[in-house]
């Protein structure tokens, strides 16, 4: 496995592959469910690039960038045996003295964590757009558990017509069905067994679909009664939306997008399912 930090030695590493890339963009501090998005890459190219790089952009002023985990020493043991290049810029490296230039997807980044955290989706498509640019994968691998964020970027990829495919991948969890996430360290032991009522909520959810209910307010409803069942859960929001253009629904006719963000004390996990 090649360690490289400049965007030359990147471009360099590039150059020496033929044959299909797939790249995994990460922001380090990997568990399960980044290696799931990694072996899925290993399976379908010939080449894996990961990039690990904690973006500044994406976070807000009062939100956990600085405490965001970090070990890249940990996060290289567990990929060497199946990465070819891992690339670790610094963010002098992506966002240069001057910098002036931003990429943005316009109404879908507006609703749920739009609302929430203003200015993170223009983040997260600038350094994304970056990442392509750089590496020109093949194909790019992103997990479903961030759906807002995978819709965004699929959307981004159509209207500036990159060269590539986007594969978003199932969401792994932990065996009592939390999501797994790097904030999930953040969380004591009465936390982490709260933070069950996330997966909880979106399966009462998803039985009452399967039950024939269509819905919306109905189905936002149960997710909101789950919530309220536990203590420690302070809901940001709940949403049944359509699953391409995330617009609340009345009704559901199509593929749906459940999803929440709740706080579990300060940690702030984000969750969600596909309907249809």
């Amino acid at each position: 496995m090649q360690r490289v930090i400049t965007l030359p030695d990147l471009r360099s590493a590039r150059l020496s592959f033929s044959g299909t890339v797939g790249l995994v963009p990460t922001m380090g501090y990997l568990h399960e469910g980044h290696l799931s998005l990694i072996r899925r890459a290993r399976e379908e190219c010939d080449h894996v690039f990961v990039s690990i790089f904690v973006n500044p952009t994406q976070f807000g002023p009062k939100e956990d960038f600085a405490r965001y985990p970090r070990d890249l020493e940990r996060d290289f043991r567990l990929i060497e045996s199946f990465t070819d290049v891992v690339w670790t810029p610094s963010a002098e490296e992506m966002y240069p003295q001057g910098y002036q230039t931003w990429v943005e997807v316009e109404a879908m980044t507006k609703p749920l964590e739009g609302a929430m955290r203003p200015g993170h989706f223009r983040g997260v498509t600038t350094v994304v757009a970056k990442l392509f640019n750089a590496v020109q994968p093949h194909k790019a691998y992103f997990g479903q558990k961030d759906a807002q964020q995978a819709a965004v970027i699929r959307r981004m990829v159509r209207d500036l017509n990159f060269p590539l495919e986007i594969v978003v991948c199932p969401t792994t969890r932990e065996l009592d069905g939390l999501a797994m996430s790097s904030r999930n360290v953040y969380l004591d032991s009465e936390q982490r067994k709260a933070a069950t009522v996330l997966f909880r909520s979106l399966s009462a959810a998803k039985e009452l679909y399967e039950a024939g209910e269509r819905n919306a307010e109905k189905i936002r409803g149960k997710m909101r009664d789950v919530l309220a069942g536990e203590p420690l859960a302070e809901p940001q929001y709940v949403s049944c939306a359509d699953y391409d253009t995330l617009e609340e629904l009345d009704e559901i006719k199509g593929k749906a997008l459940l999803s929440m963000a709740v706080f579990i004390g300060k940690t702030r996990l984000i969750d969600n399912f596909v309907l249809g």
